[in-house]
């Protein structure tokens, strides 16, 4: 009788495909910085416009991208839509990744904290 292989073993075929599917939707910059905004905390449309320096039609196009990815959800107050991450684990897979990009860069060169 065969023993089956220790270690990982190959995920489901459609769970590969739906998280490859969410670091898709999360490959456009800005569609990455709205969720590590929203990580800090709920947003409008508007803020999240005015801090990224993008038009509201913009914004809210990557925002509707990112909720039909189930990566964000919405609720309304009063004439706002408020954004927020719809899973803390998403948050944690993309502050990791940021920080792993972040160790790999030039320390000096790229934060601008080198000699002039």
């Amino acid at each position: 009788m065969e023993t089956a292989p220790e270690g990982p073993q190959p995920l489901d075929p459609e769970l590969l495909a739906d998280a490859a599917a969410a670091f898709g939707t999360l490959a456009a910059t800005s569609r990455l910085q709205i969720v590590w905004l929203l990580a800090d905390g709920p947003r409008d449309v508007g803020t999240l416009a005015t801090t990224l320096g993008q038009p509201v039609a913009a914004v809210s196009q990557h925002l509707a991208k990112l909720k039909l990815a189930g990566l964000v959800r919405a609720r309304r107050e009063g004439r706002h839509q408020i954004y927020v991450i719809a899973d803390a684990g998403m948050v944690e897979v993309v502050r990791t990744v940021v920080a792993a990009q972040d160790r790999r860069r030039e320390p000096d060169a790229v934060r601008g904290r080198g000699s002039a």
